[in-house]
């Protein structure tokens, strides 16, 4: 979802629309057959918002943070890690004990994740770019999130030019999927 402002406001506010949805699921009890449209929610705006970081966040965090190349692949790796598990996730009964362990798991690593970008990465962000270039990348993230894949793609491309190229792809196809079938309507 677009929230509008620069990259940081962003990304937070998804951050914290997500951190929503783990709120959500956990007040539920297991076996709860709702848990599954939460689940479906929740990966698919993990998924745009991964793909949206991957395309133009780190990059950026690349290029102007002094040893942003080793905090990119960090990053990156944690996104790998979740996108395996959201794989998964896909598709299986709420009902099923792996469920809830593959939930549990996924939300401890990506609030793990929220909290390395927002104390880490947020903060030498901001100091090494200037308030236009952190509105750009804002723009570049929302545009980005509109088109992005809405299903897990554990062995796509994660860094550019390649991601760019093919996530528009795959996004398009998930959204076909989706409508189809009402996944994330709820």
């Amino acid at each position: 979802m677009g929230h509008g402002g620069n990259v940081i406001e962003e990304l937070k506010a998804d951050h914290r629309e997500v951190q929503a949805m783990f709120d959500k699921i956990n007040g539920m009890p297991p076996g709860d057959a709702r848990r599954r449209d939460i689940a479906d929610e929740f990966t698919i705006e993990l998924v745009r918002h991964s793909v949206a970081e991957e395309m133009y966040l780190y990059p950026a965090v690349r290029e102007h943070i002094l040893g942003g190349d080793a905090m990119a692949d960090k990053e990156i790796a944690d996104h790998s890690k979740v996108e395996k598990m959201l794989k998964q996730l896909e598709g299986m009964d709420a009902g099923r004990a792996e469920f809830d362990t593959l939930v549990a798991g996924v939300i401890s690593e990506v609030v793990a994740h929220v909290m390395d970008e927002e104390t880490r990465l947020f903060p030498a962000l901001a100091d090494a770019c200037t308030s236009q270039q952190l509105d750009e990348l804002g723009d570049k993230i929302r545009s980005a999130k509109a088109i992005a894949p809405t299903r897990p793609h554990p062995g796509a491309p994660s860094t550019p030019p390649m991601n760019k190229l093919l996530a528009p792809g795959a996004g398009l196809v998930d959204r076909a999927r989706d409508m189809i079938s009402g996944r994330g309507r709820s």
